[in-house]
């Protein structure tokens, strides 16, 4: 167990650092005002435009760095500083999230790969490790198989978070790409803009990354824990 808390310790470690680093570039990038003088929103919905996409809306929701696209209802949701700002921060972000929707029109393979491990995840992601645990103690307590397979389940629903973790850097990288690529295109950002809506998404991707990496450096070390301890 004292392996296992260094790990999660040094990854935590990480995970703070470049959530915090993320946090830096975006105010920094927020004060880089858009000389086309266009809100995050106006961004949105002009990229959704240009892809052809007229059945998605652009919606403000609440919080910091809450922004996210919804394929169920099919809405772009952006938090209130990205919807109303004008900067570059603002606009990468914004782009982003359309990234997200362009996939969903295109059928991009690895976004429904994702959505549908979203309710297997959501289900089974807060116990896994409670039973790996549980299940370890429980076959060294009693000493049978019952346990074993218990901790064997935990492990399973663990693969499925990491899967899902993994997943997931393909589809924010993509969609950071068809952002930036979009911006670039329409010329829609300056030169100074533009690396600075690329430098903001290049910070933000990698705090999917640091996640993936901590997802199986848990998965690996529980699951040496319950089929390293077999004769």
């Amino acid at each position: 167990m004292i392996g296992y808390y260094i790990l999660i310790g040094a990854i935590a470690l990480v995970s703070w650092l470049v959530s915090n680093k993320l946090k830096q570039k975006f105010a920094r990038y927020s004060k880089v005002q858009l000389r086309n003088g266009m809100s995050g929103r106006e961004i949105a919905e002009k990229m959704l435009a240009d892809n052809g996409i007229n059945d998605v809306e652009v919606i403000s929701v609440k919080g910091q760095l809450t922004d996210h696209y919804n394929p169920k209802n099919k809405t772009v949701n952006l938090s209130e500083s990205v919807y109303n700002q004008r900067n570059a921060a603002a606009a990468a972000v914004a782009a982003h999230e359309c990234g997200h929707a362009v996939q969903h029109a295109q059928a991009y393979s690895a976004l429904g790969m994702r959505s549908a491990l979203v309710p297997i995840v959501s289900a089974t992601s807060g116990m896994s490790q409670w039973l790996v645990i549980g299940g370890l103690i429980l076959g060294g307590a009693a000493g049978v198989g019952m346990g074993y397979w218990v901790a064997v389940a935990g492990v399973v629903f663990m693969g499925f978070a990491t899967l899902f973790s993994f997943i997931t850097l393909p589809v924010e990288y993509d969609a950071s790409n068809r952002a930036l690529a979009w911006l670039n295109n329409k010329h829609m950002l300056s030169q100074e803009e533009q690396a600075a809506a690329e430098d903001a998404l290049k910070w933000a991707a990698r705090t999917y990354l640091v996640a993936a990496i901590g997802a199986l450096a848990s998965l690996l070390y529980w699951a040496l824990q319950v089929f390293g301890g077999r004769d």
